[in-house]
């Protein structure tokens, strides 16, 4: 867009906060925003009738997440850290799309990235060992992380816990734990703290 429609697009959205573990739309209710994720993260799950639940996706700093022609939702979307979005009202994002037919296209382009990195997580949780189910996700993030899509960041903040990582890799987090351990004495990657890792060695 060019800068007198993006300032016609951002007087149509506020911002909300969100804190980590609050729920931004569940499943159910009736689709009445959309959002742009600013700062933060959120996952996309779902949750079976034992309320097992199966995270979908991960959302990521400019990711966007609603379902806009659906009338109601059919995911849950979860705060994985403290989260800042521009929400823009069902009404209003219809309206910008036919406004602003480049937005149009740009949303198709989003789709379809969004799709290619859904694929890529059920690739990763296929028949894989558990190690390269865990250095395949700290990969996702760093790249997720990064401010420039030739690289990975340098360092970053988990945005899972443990026990999140795990249940999504479907591994015990005591085997999450053991691989992290050894991705660290290989020199590939340095925790830092509670959740920082620092990429050592991204080609490895």
């Amino acid at each position: 867009l060019n800068n007198d429609e993006r300032n016609k697009l951002a007087r149509i959205g506020r911002h909300r906060d969100v804190k980590r573990g609050e729920t931004v739309m569940a499943a159910g209710d009736e689709n009445v925003a959309c959002a742009t994720l600013i700062s933060g993260a959120l996952k996309i799950a779902s949750y079976d009738k034992e309320g097992t639940e199966t995270i979908l996706s991960l959302v990521h700093p400019s990711g966007f997440v609603g379902e806009m022609f659906a009338p109601l939702a059919h995911y849950d979307i979860v705060a994985l850290a403290d989260s800042r979005l521009c929400v823009f009202s069902r009404n209003e994002s219809e309206a910008a799309v036919e406004a602003f037919p480049a937005l149009a296209n740009a949303l198709i382009r989003r789709s379809a990235a969004d799709l290619f990195e859904t694929r890529s997580l059920v690739d990763l949780l296929g028949r894989r060992s558990a190690e390269v189910k865990v250095a395949g996700l700290i990969d996702a993030f760093a790249k997720a992380a990064s401010d420039s899509p030739c690289h990975p960041a340098a360092a970053f903040e988990l945005p899972l816990t443990r026990s999140e990582m795990a249940g999504l890799l479907g591994l015990t987090i005591e085997t999450v734990s053991r691989q992290l351990s050894r991705l660290e004495r290989q020199g590939m990657i340095k925790r830092q703290g509670a959740r920082g890792i620092e990429i050592r060695d991204a080609p490895a």
